[in-house]
């Protein structure tokens, strides 16, 4: 019985690792592409930069 549920607890936290990993990825390309639209519609006078850090 206890390895049977070990390798459930196994394939619970592998499944939930894979979802949060899938999100971060998500989350990661969404920044990116944020980025990249801020890049290309910077302002033509100033610095040049459009975020302020």
């Amino acid at each position: 019985m206890v390895p049977l549920l070990l390798v459930l607890l196994l394939a619970l936290i592998l499944f939930g690792a894979g979802f949060a990993l899938k999100i971060l990825w998500w989350v990661a390309i969404a920044v990116l592409v944020i980025w990249l639209i801020g890049f290309v519609a910077r302002p033509k006078g100033g610095s040049g930069r459009w975020y302020r850090w």
